[in-house]
């Protein structure tokens, strides 16, 4: 079934402070944040005189919390519903599984690295910050090769606001329900199933893997699939456990579309992306 986020009326409430927006809850952070890639969407507000509203929390995570976000110029009717992804620090975040997805990933300085590795306090804020940048950076490159993913309009600190998957003209906006929630049709499952895996072999010949996909990270919104949820992105070469991740995404996906009827088998999908991902070699 879709989320229905209620309402939050307290969004829109005036702060009487002598800084404060004349309306929303804060002003907008497009200044000084990295902005995604260009062209934009038509729909993305870049004035410097808009205003936030958070109308509260799509979902919570182990690693992040996902708000609805509302931006608009006061005065105008333009307004603009956004997904608001906050990472949580390195106090109150799940580290455990974060190795493996980094192995293959570099930075610059052997003292960052050092502290990455053994799970110092600074170390944990490296890798936070490592979350954030990763995804971001992930799905700008995605959204120019034409994948199926959320446009990202922005990353400012732990923040990315990026495209609302769903319907955003009621009073109340309405997420896309995830592929698990769904029952589509013989005829909507078997096209799903094409978009996902010309997906996959597109990331696959670029040398990604999603590294932890699942019929919970795929949105399907009017027939389409949405896949999201980039912070873990695998580079498949780079990666020394790259094609097993590529394997785990392609055995998951496969395995819910022949529950769900559908005659797929993951070994050739497997196959097929395999060949992808090794065709330059």
């Amino acid at each position: 079934m879709p989320f229905h986020l209620p309402e939050k009326q307290a969004a829109f409430s005036v702060d009487t402070s002598p800084d404060a927006p004349p309306e929303g809850e804060r002003w907008s952070s497009w200044d000084g944040a990295t902005h995604g890639p260009t062209p934009r969407p038509s729909w993305v507000v870049t004035d410097l005189g808009a205003v936030d509203a958070d109308l509260g929390v799509l979902k919570t995570g182990k690693e992040a919390d996902v708000h609805v976000l509302r931006r608009w110029v006061p005065g105008r009717e333009h307004v603009v519903t956004m997904a608001a992804k906050r990472y949580r620090n390195g106090d109150h975040r799940l580290f455990h599984r974060d190795a493996g997805y980094l192995e293959g990933r570099r930075v610059r300085k052997s003292r960052e690295m050092r502290a990455m590795a053994r799970r110092t306090d600074f170390g944990k804020q490296m890798i936070a910050g490592q979350w954030a940048a990763a995804e971001f950076d992930a799905l700008g490159r995605l959204w120019e090769l034409g994948l199926p993913v959320p446009y990202p309009v922005q990353l400012d600190e732990a923040e990315m606001l990026m495209e609302f998957v769903g319907t955003t003209d009621g009073e109340a906006p309405v997420a896309a329900p995830r592929l698990v929630q769904t029952r589509p049709h013989p005829e909507l499952l078997a096209d799903l199933f094409e978009q996902l895996r010309s997906a996959m072999l597109t990331l696959a010949r670029h040398g990604w893997t999603h590294g932890d996909l699942s019929p919970y990270n795929a949105l399907v919104h009017e027939q389409r699939l949405v896949l999201i949820d980039w912070p873990q992105v695998v580079d498949i070469i780079g990666n020394p456990q790259g094609f097993d991740f590529l394997e785990r995404d392609a055995t998951t996906m496969a395995t819910w579309f022949r529950r769900r009827g559908l005659e797929v088998d993951a070994g050739v999908l497997m196959a097929d992306l395999v060949a992808e991902a090794t065709s330059g070699f």
